[in-house]
């Protein structure tokens, strides 16, 4: 059995990454942006896009009844 192998950097905000030497994906955190054939390929894709920023989340609002 063998180990799965994970390849991952950072560019401009953005995760690239790689799995098992296969293809190589430009992603954020709930999307996937392009997929690419080779690492210099992903990378200067992300290099293109401009600054990503993860926006923090909100902590839920408490619905307050005024009855």
């Amino acid at each position: 059995m063998s180990v799965p192998m994970l390849n991952k950097m950072h560019m401009n905000g953005y995760d690239v990454l790689s799995v098992n030497n296969g293809p190589w994906r430009v992603c954020t955190k709930g999307d996937r942006l392009g997929s690419f054939g080779s690492r210099e390929e992903a990378l200067a894709y992300a290099a293109s896009l401009p600054g990503y920023k993860a926006k923090p989340s909100r902590p839920a609002r408490s619905q307050k009844s005024d009855r």
